[in-house]
């Protein structure tokens, strides 16, 4: 059993600690019809094992999932609204990735 003391970002299994000290995590589930995990919520855990666990009871009760990832929400980078249009700017001057210089014939669907 290792210290803990007051304070500490990441209270120790069973140590107690009140629920409004447990770090945020963010839960992605991937469907069984799924590519790729779609975030579905967030919970708040005292550590990964809870974190799945409860994630597992909570976002998969009809036993929709076949893998789900917890990820604590501090270690996540994310821009922010007001970088909006500056950070994704470059994108803009690409025009080549756009499909607006190809001819598509006729014949072929759902273009």
């Amino acid at each position: 059993m290792s210290d803990s003391t007051p304070g500490s970002a990441t209270p120790e299994p069973g140590q107690g600690a009140p629920k409004g000290d447990w770090p945020l995590y963010e839960v992605f589930v991937r469907g069984k019809r799924g590519l790729n995990h779609v975030h579905v919520g967030s919970l708040h855990a005292a550590d990964d094992t809870m974190a799945l666990t409860h994630a597992r009871d909570l976002y998969t009760r009809r036993n929709e999932g076949v893998s789900i990832w917890v990820v604590r929400s501090e270690h996540i980078a994310a821009s922010t609204r007001d970088e909006k249009d500056p950070f994704f700017a470059p994108s803009a001057d690409k025009v080549y990735r756009h499909p607006t210089f190809y001819d598509i014939p006729d014949d072929v669907p759902h273009i």
